[in-house]
């Protein structure tokens, strides 16, 4: 348990950390360096709209990473009217009755003290549950950090090959680039600043294909109807057609959700809390 409360601390300053990093090497190297003279460059030119996209990207990635965050776990002995609730979360707090006897759909987290609705699994990343109120925010997250790496790891490799006057033609470039950057920079024939930047190559291509993975599998799982946990629980859900399902996890309102970072505003969840 102090493991994955450590991990809980280190995981979210981590990710912080990288995306500071690709943001300083985004403006500040990529994007300057596509300008080959900046007085004469067309407003709309390829290094502006690679700029706006990358800004766009980012902006949708971080507002969703901190509406996942600012969207705890219900506390249901508080927040919401369940009847037996409260009782089942007491229960929980003082150990005299186990996780296994939750109400359907609701999961009791040791490391946010919380019961999370329609609980999914937990986020070390974000250091938060995945539940009702964050799911939507959760995969807009997941979908625009995918696709910002993809961004990224597309303008280095541009630099890479325009400083090292190098080809990424051939498939096979790219895997044997770290181990021949390796050899160079040892030998003093490559600067740190290049292999810093052929390291963060590797480091987006994997959080991309991971987080656009996990993006894909959550999809999957929510047409489905199912979460994260009640597969892993064996736990029977009910079949209902797979538009409800969608709708209930990114609402009525669920275009706005594509372009800006909002809360799950129209979702079913939030209709039946106000009732």
């Amino acid at each position: 348990m102090l493991v994955l409360r450590l991990l809980n601390v280190v995981a979210p300053a981590y990710f912080l950390c990288i995306s500071l990093v690709t943001f300083v090497l985004q403006i500040f190297l990529f994007i300057p360096s596509m300008f080959r003279d900046p007085s004469t460059t067309p407003l709309f030119s390829p290094a502006l709209l690679h700029g706006a996209l990358f800004l766009f990207l980012s902006a949708n990635a971080l507002g969703n990473y901190i509406l996942v965050i600012h969207s705890s776990p219900e506390d249901l002995g508080k927040g919401l009217n369940l009847g037996k609730g409260a009782e089942v979360v007491a229960d929980w707090m003082d150990g005299s009755r186990s996780p296994g006897s939750a109400l359907p759909s609701t999961h009791f987290c040791r490391l946010c003290a919380r019961v999370t609705q329609r609980h999914d699994h937990h986020c070390f990343f974000t250091g938060n549950c995945i539940g009702s109120r964050n799911m939507r925010n959760f995969i807009m997250f997941c979908l625009y950090t995918s696709l910002a790496c993809l961004d990224s790891l597309v303008a280095g490799m541009a630099y890479i090959s325009a400083t090292l006057s190098m080809s990424f033609a051939n498939p096979l470039a790219f895997l044997t680039l770290l181990p021949h950057s390796i050899s160079q920079f040892f030998s003093g024939a490559l600067l740190s600043s290049e292999m810093f930047v052929i390291l963060m190559l590797y480091l987006w291509l994997g959080i991309g294909l991971a987080c656009a993975g996990f993006c894909c599998h959550q999809m999957l799982l929510i047409l489905r109807g199912q979460t994260r946990y009640q597969v892993r629980k064996g736990m029977v859900v009910r079949a209902r057609p797979w538009r409800e399902n969608l709708q209930e996890v990114f609402g009525k309102r669920w275009l706005l959700g594509l372009l800006i970072p909002v809360l799950n505003v129209g979702s079913d969840y939030h209709s039946h809390k106000e009732k």
